[in-house]
């Protein structure tokens, strides 16, 4: 597909044929009813009008000034969030590409407010289950990876508080500067969600900025089921959301929120000769004021929308009702010949391994990995597995609003399915 840039232009009508026929089928469905494998972006109509009309007016919101009614539209969305969080009034965000940005800004205040200058002295703590970008965010902000500590997860996959605790001791010991704690409010492999609560606790105790992973599992926070298991969710200094998660929006909408708003004002505030006078008043939100961007566009006008057009309780229904088939399709998942779950839905993923009498481990890891692959080969759902703890497991990941019972059903038939046709094959094999 490669092609130098062509000198004249063609038309339009072939080009989108191409497009539509020959290159977007060659991707994953994520916005799909059947994907149920990485945690997905929605897609919402009223997002796509949002990209449109903010495309086509093409306002910039980078400073208050130039747009303040949408500036101000924004500033409403963030506190929507902040509401729906149970954060302070005080708090300040962000909209982001996405989480990994998110996060990023979160590292960058915690630098700020505990570092100062002394960066190299910092140390910041995650679990060994963290998503990836929490790494690639710290180095970014300065703090290396042999500044980064993997604390060990516990067999349900979550943070050991117990650990953590060890490894600040030590650290403070050799001269270091402990300053940091990113939790997960659901990881990306198994759903686990740390605790919370009593790292918030180990955070407050010890002076350390307590940052929240909550990417895939915030939004569940808006089912009172959930609140329990998301207890201490409100207390974290700051929260990465992910709006193409949890309200089902297009890829590309992130958010962060911050308990201290000074301190993201503090971690990003710049000024130049050709920008407005400073400083701002307070109690106006200025984006370039919040974040790293001078230029942007305006990403908050998609979730402004969406939640104007739909309410909010539509949006705490379609959780309420991922987690409902979540449960569901566990408890018939579970009910499989050879089915072993590892992974209770603690939101609405889970995840498990085949096994029979006599199985190693390898051959276990196999046989889950050629379930997970048989079963999207069928084409009517698609699910993914990950490694972890040294094993291979099949997961299952229900948050898509276009998600119902129809898929869940077509998800147990072709599991049923296919774990038939591989104890056929090890039987026919000698193997059983």
């Amino acid at each position: 597909m490669r092609e130098p840039a062509p000198e004249h232009g063609v038309a339009i009508g072939p080009l989108l044929d191409q497009l539509f026929r020959d290159w977007i089928p060659r991707s994953f469905t994520s916005a799909g009813p059947g994907y149920l494998a990485y945690i997905p972006g929605g897609g919402l109509y009223p997002a796509a009008l949002a990209d449109f009309i903010a495309n086509t007016t093409n306002r910039y919101t980078g400073v208050w000034q130039a747009a303040p009614a949408l500036v101000q539209l924004e500033a409403n969305a963030l506190d929507w969030l902040r509401e729906w969080m149970d954060f302070p009034p005080e708090t300040r965000g962000l909209f982001t590409a996405g989480g990994s940005m998110a996060t990023f800004s979160a590292i960058v205040c915690a630098r700020e407010r505990h570092l100062g200058a002394e960066i190299r002295r910092g140390v910041l703590y995650t679990s060994d289950q963290a998503h990836h970008s929490i790494l690639k965010s710290a180095k970014l902000a300065g703090v290396m990876p042999d500044r980064v500590r993997a604390i060990e997860s516990d067999d349900r996959f979550r943070l050991r508080v117990d650990r953590l605790s060890d490894a600040i001791a030590a650290d403070r010991r050799a001269g270091l500067t402990p300053f940091a704690v990113v939790s997960s409010a659901g990881t990306t492999n198994t759903g686990a969600v740390d605790p919370l609560d009593a790292i918030a606790n180990l955070c407050a105790r010890d002076n350390i900025w307590h940052h929240i992973d909550g990417a895939y599992g915030a939004f569940f926070y808006l089912c009172n089921e959930l609140r329990d298991t998301l207890r201490g969710l409100p207390r974290a200094d700051s929260l990465t959301l992910d709006p193409h998660k949890g309200m089902f929006l297009p890829y590309g909408t992130g958010a962060l929120l911050v308990r201290d708003g000074a301190a993201l004002r503090a971690a990003h505030e710049a000024t130049a000769a050709y920008l407005p006078a400073m400083p701002h008043p307070e109690d106006f939100y200025d984006p370039s004021q919040h974040g790293p961007e001078l230029s942007r566009g305006f990403p908050g006008l998609r979730v402004w929308l969406s939640v104007k057009l739909y309410g909010a309780a539509a949006f705490r229904e379609a959780v309420a009702e991922k987690r409902a088939l979540t449960l569901e399709a566990a408890r018939r998942v579970a009910g499989l010949p050879g089915m072993v779950m590892d992974v209770e839905p603690q939101l609405s993923l889970f995840a498990f391994h085949l096994t029979w009498p006599g199985a190693s481990a390898s051959a276990e890891d196999a046989a889950t990995k050629a379930l997970m692959d048989k079963i999207t080969a069928r084409g009517r759902v698609m699910v993914t597995g990950c490694t972890t703890h040294g094993r291979y497991l099949g997961r299952v990941c229900i948050l898509n609003f276009r998600t119902h019972q129809q898929q869940i059903d077509a998800l147990v038939e072709d599991m049923a399915a296919v774990i038939t046709e591989l104890r056929e094959g090890r039987k026919a094999g000698g193997q059983d």
